[in-house]
């Protein structure tokens, strides 16, 4: 479904990525790991389009996409998830949603969506007048992810959806990654600094070291090598 191909990106004089190639097939999850800065959060924003790379291919479903605005890539069936949640946080529950849904135009199929992020997440029914702003950390990762799913998304690009949100409610945000992956048929690549779980809930796993591949692997047989459980997994 995705292939990255020999992607070098520089921020200035600074090479963020070298030389990286992965794919990803139908109906996967993929994890990116990594230490701060290996790259992962520069790999995804230059997948979807914010980020210009200065070398190498990416093409989804076919097509090459490397030199597409944003909106045209999410068009196409592929929803980045950012770091950091970033929710419309004065706009409403409700109007972030929509938000999520404005290349769409068929009202059956916006309504359809949204009952299927409500099934997901029924949280977000609960809280649909809420302002974003006021949600917890978690509450608002689930809007984050509801906003995406929103646009139909073929693969869906998340990046640390751990991050910052109470313990208790990761497990339940991990959980609602593979159902959506396994009910929903969505494929999902997966940043997330929680070497552990990201190996845990992903098929195949991609490690970044300093921007560039170190290693690959089904996610079983990484979890198991014992370089990167010394160096990720506390092992």
């Amino acid at each position: 479904m995705l292939t990255v191909k020999n992607l070098e990106v520089c921020y200035g004089a600074i090479t963020a990525l070298r030389d990286v190639s992965f794919t990803i097939e139908q109906g996967r999850i993929v994890t990116l790991i990594g230490a701060n800065g290996a790259g992962k959060t520069t790999t995804l924003r230059t997948i979807s389009g914010l980020l210009r790379a200065k070398q190498g291919g990416i093409t989804f479903k076919g097509e090459d996409i490397s030199k597409l605005p944003p909106h045209q890539i999410v068009a196409r069936g592929l929803c980045h998830v950012p770091e950091g949640r970033m929710v419309f946080a004065n706009l409403s529950v409700d109007e972030n949603l929509a938000m999520g849904a404005y290349l769409k135009t068929d009202k059956a199929k916006i309504a359809s969506n949204r009952d299927y992020v409500f099934n997901v997440f029924p949280r977000l029914k609960e809280r649909l007048a809420q302002a974003a702003g006021t949600l917890s950390g978690g509450e608002q990762q689930m809007l984050a992810i509801g906003r995406a799913l929103m646009g139909e998304p073929q693969l869906l690009m998340l990046d640390e959806p751990s991050l910052g949100i109470a313990p208790k409610l990761i497990s339940t945000i991990f959980e609602k990654i593979v159902e959506i992956n396994r009910t929903h048929g969505i494929t999902i690549l997966l940043v997330e600094q929680n070497a552990n779980l990201a190996l845990e809930v992903s098929h195949d796993a991609y490690v970044l070291e300093t921007g560039a591949v170190a290693m690959q692997g089904p996610s079983a047989e990484l979890r198991n090598n014992p370089d990167l459980k010394a160096a990720y997994l506390g092992g």
